[in-house]
């Protein structure tokens, strides 16, 4: 479920970099539009950070990958 939902919530990310990016091209700074787009980007990037930190608080997700090893 999580990686739905994280997938999820990456794709809504580069949605508004992309919105951002369309509407810096055609309005030639005349409108708010790409800065209320990058501001939603980030509130997206924040939330999902926070949701990933409370899932892993919460054991919801577990950190995977390769073992440490001392040298």
């Amino acid at each position: 479920m999580m990686k739905l939902l994280v997938a999820i919530a990456f794709v809504l990310i580069l949605g508004s970099l992309a919105s951002a990016l369309f509407f810096l091209m055609k309005d030639k700074s005349k409108s708010n539009r790409t800065v209320n787009a990058l501001t939603v980007r980030v509130g997206l990037s924040i939330t999902l950070f926070l949701l990933i930190l409370l899932s892993y608080k919460l054991g919801w997700i577990t950190p995977t990958g390769l073992p440490y090893t001392a040298r």
